[in-house]
């Protein structure tokens, strides 16, 4: 005997919010890959400079996204099914499987508020360390010049601050894009601040999008439970 009533109605909801809780997952998936894959992020975090790898803090955040966003699609679709089945067990494991992706998150959260900042500086300490020795380097083939010219035409800045941006150029052309110097004038071409807006606007999206998941798991971890207990009073009568 299926459920009747407001049950019904719980049962219904139910598979909604995991159908979002679906998307959402998959939402999470397609931004984390992109980040993984995007020609900013790609560019510098790849680079060496001598035996000194990029910091892969980053990337460890976006792994963690990538797999975050790959089990909640298999829980959303866990959460539909058992929604449409009326299955206790199906909604119970499912109940699971949220409590422990919720906990998941939140870890995943701290880690991320603690490590926002040392991620942008960890890489301009990278980059301050390539530009001076871009700066003593005379051949052209120097590792040093390599990062900071790909640093330079990816973000499309020159020098660690401003004093440096609008020196550089004018003896060190072949570090720069040719248009910093016009950019130094209206504040733009800081690389240190460049990388900061790089970093800052991605944390910030990956935030919308945590939140937004969290709500929704709530309200599934509630409506589960009233809906098993549904199930299970209906199966007495």
């Amino acid at each position: 005997m299926g459920v009747e009533g407001c049950t019904k109605c719980i049962k219904y909801l139910l598979f909604v919010f995991n159908f979002i809780f679906w998307l959402a997952g998959g939402i999470i998936l397609g931004v984390a890959l992109w980040l993984r894959h995007d020609s900013q992020t790609t560019n510098i975090l790849y680079l060496q400079l001598g035996d000194k790898q990029a910091p892969s803090t980053f990337y460890v955040g976006i792994y963690i996204l990538i797999a975050v966003g790959a089990v909640m699609m298999f829980v959303g679709f866990l959460g539909c099914y058992g929604a449409i089945q009326e299955s206790q067990c199906l909604l119970g494991t499912f109940f699971t499987c949220l409590v422990i992706l919720f906990a998941c998150e939140v870890a995943a959260g701290i880690w991320g508020f603690v490590n926002k900042d040392q991620i942008a500086k960890d890489v301009k300490q990278f980059y301050d360390q390539a530009f001076q020795q871009a700066l003593m380097a005379e051949s052209e083939t120097n590792n040093g010049k390599a990062v900071v010219k790909t640093f330079h035409e990816t973000l499309d800045c020159c020098g660690p601050d401003s004093a440096m941006a609008a020196v550089t150029p004018l003896w060190r052309d072949d570090l720069c894009p040719k248009d910093s110097l016009l950019k130094t004038f209206t504040g733009s071409s800081n690389c240190h601040k460049k990388i900061d807006e790089l970093f800052s606007g991605k944390l910030y999206l990956i935030g919308i999008a945590a939140i937004v998941v969290a709500v929704i798991m709530i309200f599934e971890m509630i409506l589960s439970m009233v809906l098993c207990c549904g199930i299970r009073n209906s199966s007495v009568y």
